[in-house]
């Protein structure tokens, strides 16, 4: 059956069962968000053969990751969720399975950090497009920015970086990684090519970190702030974006890079560039005090990392420190752009 046999009210039918309840017919949603919490909006924009395809990413996968992005940009801002709407674009002939798939993946994903779909549009396109807008709610105290990092603020990463990369390169070509494979036993061969192909397909929003930060908060003898983004378009790209607009600079650590073993053994060549440059990990960034942020690595485990500090000065640098290598000025010239 294609969208076409449904219709406009056929298709508002359908869709309905994936709301949260009482929420939809009327021309808006009302949200109430706790007393003296601050309203966070986001708005992500996917489009069929710029951010998925068919190749790569089931619709069930689509559903996941455009609600992932969004949930993610509120973790970056502090902001646990109160609701996303959902605006579509499609074409008529599209199936209704593929529709229905899509939401089972945002429905999944939405259940998974307590929160769910508020309202939407629907409108017929050539091209399928996803637009989600999420709406989240964050203490005026607990907000986090990209333009507080401090002098000495130590730079945590909340984990892995370049999987989701190395995972899309896997799903545009299969046989790439295979000539590692006499180097790796074949049982851990599997093992990475699903790690790296998951990253890729159903990212994690760490919506988790921020009950973490709160108790760091509440059992510091210090007032502190917290500076920092997602890092969906990249680390480098993370690090240079904080720096800017807190007119700091920064020292790397590239021993202390957060790159997982699947990344490291299965692109031994390229496992730097993913990490630094390939986007899509939707870790966050994060700036604070040294003895906070080494509470905070303590508590978040495996992947986690200092991986240095912010500086006076306004150079951004990745360093050996065994000198093998020489400092790397890191910028926004390499990693994805929309344009």
């Amino acid at each position: 059956m294609l969208i076409s046999d449904l219709g406009e009210q056929g298709l508002l039918k359908l869709i309905q069962p994936y709301c949260l309840p009482n929420t939809i017919g009327d021309d808006g949603a009302i949200l109430h968000p706790p007393a003296g919490c601050e309203l966070v909006v986001t708005t992500d924009v996917l489009v069929d053969g710029v951010h998925f395809s068919d190749q790569t990413i089931t619709p069930f996968d689509v559903g996941w990751r455009s609600v992932a992005a969004n949930l993610s940009d509120l973790a970056a801002m502090g902001a646990v969720p109160l609701g996303i709407t959902v605006g579509l674009s499609l074409p008529a002939n599209l199936s209704v399975v593929w529709l229905e798939q899509l939401y089972a993946g945002m429905q999944a994903c939405l259940e998974r950090y307590g929160t769910g779909i508020v309202g939407g549009d629907l409108t017929r396109s050539s091209v399928t497009t996803v637009a989600i807008t999420a709406l989240g709610a964050v203490g005026a105290d607990r907000v986090i920015a990209r333009s507080t990092a401090q002098i000495d603020d130590a730079i945590v990463v909340t984990g892995y970086h370049g999987d989701s990369h190395a995972g899309l390169q896997l799903l545009l070509d299969p046989e790439l990684g295979r000539d590692v494979s006499k180097f790796i036993d074949a049982n851990d061969l599997q093992a990475h090519r699903q790690r790296l192909i998951t990253a890729h397909q159903r990212p994690q929003p760490r919506l988790d970190l921020l009950p973490i930060l709160d108790r760091l908060r509440l059992n510091s003898s210090q007032i502190f702030s917290i500076s920092g983004m997602d890092s969906s378009d990249g680390l480098a790209d993370a690090i240079v974006q904080i720096c800017r607009s807190s007119r700091v600079g920064a020292i790397i650590s590239r021993r202390n890079l957060p790159i997982s073993p699947a990344l490291t053994q299965m692109f031994p060549d390229t496992a730097l560039s993913s990490a630094l440059y390939g986007g899509e990990d939707f870790e966050l960034v994060l700036c604070l005090p040294q003895p906070i942020a080494l509470e905070l690595v303590d508590q978040i485990g495996t992947g986690a990392e200092i991986i240095g500090k912010i500086t006076r000065s306004t150079d951004i640098l990745l360093v050996d420190d065994t000198s093998q290598y020489p400092p790397i000025q890191l910028d926004l010239h390499s990693g994805f752009k929309h344009f």
